[in-house]
Formats: structure tokens, sequence, C-alpha cells
């Protein structure tokens, strides 16, 4: 019998408490908004309409702000996707990170994809850096140099494992 009265006595001191829980509202899973990658960042500008400094915008190599841009699958409706480095046709998830540096995602294999920047950049005059080269199934790492900012251009890569590889490429005082 005395069993069976502390049974019920925590019974309902479980009870009670998930009831308050309850009514109150405490306990429960906030709701978490998805992250949307189709919202652009608006430019700011003042009252007479002249652009002003947003505290998110990154000097390019030129010494000109530029704003950081979200894109969604291929770039977004109707949004061109443009970079100062070359990018396969099927980009999608591109976000320019300014200050030289963007990251997107395609469907290109890390072979395919490190054919495409190899023979892209080699092109366009840049020379590998074979020093910092690797590469593994799954990743790869490329530095060029050849940039007329004297920076060099690193490039990474990794297979996401869903048919998507993620690559990003920036430039580097190294």
């Amino acid at each position: 019998m005395r069993k069976n009265r502390l049974f019920f006595a925590v019974t309902a001191l479980v009870l009670a408490s998930l009831a308050c829980n309850f009514v109150t509202g405490k306990g429960k899973n906030p709701t978490i908004e998805p992250f949307n990658p189709q919202i652009e960042p608006t430019s700011s500008s003042s009252n007479d309409g002249s652009p002003t400094a947003d505290p998110f915008m990154e000097p390019t190599l030129d010494g000109s702000l530029l704003e950081p841009t979200l894109a969604g699958p291929s770039g977004g409706a109707g949004q061109k996707i443009t970079s100062e480095f070359p990018l396969p046709d099927d980009v999608s998830q591109f976000m320019d990170l300014g200050g030289g540096s963007v990251n997107f995602q395609t469907g290109l294999s890390i072979k395919d994809s490190l054919d495409f920047y190899r023979t892209a950049f080699k092109k366009e005059g840049y020379k590998e850096r074979e020093i910092n080269t690797s590469i593994t199934d799954a990743t790869f790492s490329l530095v060029f140099d050849g940039h007329a900012s004297g920076k060099a251009i690193v490039i990474q890569a990794v297979d996401l494992g869903n048919g998507n590889t993620n690559i990003n490429i920036r430039f580097e005082d190294m």
C-alpha cells in the first residue's frame, strides 16, 4: 500500500509539472525559421538618395565597395550571377562573400571541378602553385599565382555526397 501512495504522489507531481508547462507554453520547442537564400540585401541610401556606408559592405581589390549577395538555386529567380572568377554553368547556392571571396555549389564531380578550374585558370595565364596542391577522392585545394593584385587565388572544393560539390574561391596573401 505504501508503494502505491508513493507511485501516485510522484505521478501527480509529474502530471502537475507537465500541465504547468503546457499552460504557460514553457518547454515547447521554439519555431525556427529556415534560412531563405532568396533574400537579397537592399542597398541603403541617405535622404538625398546617395548611398550610405553599410557595415556589411566589403572593399574589393580596387578599393570600391561590394555588398555581399545571396542567391538560391541557379542564382535565384531572374538573378544574374557575376564573379571575377570563372563559374561552371550549373552554379547554385552562390554567395559573394565580399573582399574577393565566393562560395557556391555545382553538380560537377570533384574530378570535373578540378579539371574545369585547372583549364580555366591556365587559360587566363595563371600558374598553379603545385607545392600547395592537395587532391583526395572527396576534396581538392589549388593555389594559382599571377593575378594583377599580387594575391594568390585559392580554390577549395569538397564533395557534399548528394551529387553536389561545394566550391570556395578567394584571393589570399600567401
